[in-house]
């Protein structure tokens, strides 16, 4: 039997990136996929792709109604959620805090933040109906350390550190585990192409030459790490961190020619 069969997985940004990577491996695993993200385009397009068991869901992570509506139609689609994935995150262009508009401020906040606070609290619910389940908070290595010129996006990964502790806390007793997955530089369009309104993208920065593990991260390697989260493997932890990100937090690796 597959590890997920009988589970419904709500991932929000779930259309693009590490999101459809995440989605695809889910329901390849026997689990019901609703894919949640704002554009309707993608996401309907893949759930098409990937046929029974997976429905699009329109999600503006940033809107308490949006996300009501979201959980209400996976319960009555699919029965009983079990495991949300806040993926859903956006970047913007580098500047200074001194040259940071409030609104992108605001903005970024809204979405990797608030965006996960709102998930929470729509599904913790529905996932105590169902007896207990998961939560995993897709952060980033930016959370861990501070990144100059990317203020917004750093605080939010930050306080989503906060954040799942705290749920971890306060759902554990009614089985809910709650974790957070830190990747550092991952082979998507998010550090690839430059945000936008920006004319660089955040690969542009990070050369993967000083890491131990000397390449970009790729989505596969953290869908690997969020399936064993997510999975009866794990049900052991909660309010856990997990970086991933091939080294780029420990420094420059000893290179091989003076080991």
């Amino acid at each position: 039997m597959s590890r997920f069969t009988d589970q419904t997985v709500l991932v929000t940004g779930g259309a693009g990136g590490q999101g459809a990577s995440h989605v695809r491996a889910l329901h390849a695993d026997g689990a019901n996929v609703v894919i949640a993200d704002v554009n309707a385009e993608r996401g309907a397009r893949l759930a098409a792709e990937l046929g029974d068991g997976a429905r699009f869901v329109r999600l503006d992570v940033s809107q308490e109604e949006s996300w009501v509506t979201a959980v209400a139609e996976t319960e009555q689609v699919f029965g009983a959620l079990t495991i949300l994935v806040n993926n859903a995150g956006v970047q913007h262009p580098p500047a200074p805090i001194e040259a940071t508009d409030r609104a992108v401020w605001a903005r970024i906040l809204d979405i990797n933040l608030t965006g996960a606070f709102l998930g929470i609290k729509a599904a913790a619910p529905a996932l105590r109906r169902a007896g207990g389940g998961t939560i995993i908070n897709i952060a980033s290595t930016m959370g861990i350390g501070g990144t100059a010129r990317y203020a917004p996006y750093v605080a939010s990964k930050w306080a989503v550190r906060g954040l799942t502790r705290t749920a971890a806390l306060e759902l554990g007793r009614d089985n809910i585990r709650v974790n957070a997955i830190h990747p550092g530089v991952v082979a998507t369009p998010f550090i690839t192409e430059p945000a936008a309104g920006g004319d660089a993208a955040i690969a542009d920065f990070y050369s993967p030459e000083p890491y131990a593990v000397p390449r970009l991260g790729q989505p596969a390697d953290i869908t690997a790490l969020l399936l064993f989260l997510a999975s009866p493997d794990a049900t052991f932890i909660t309010g856990a961190e997990y970086v991933i990100d091939g080294g780029l937090l420990l420094g420059p690796a000893l290179r091989k020619e003076a080991a």
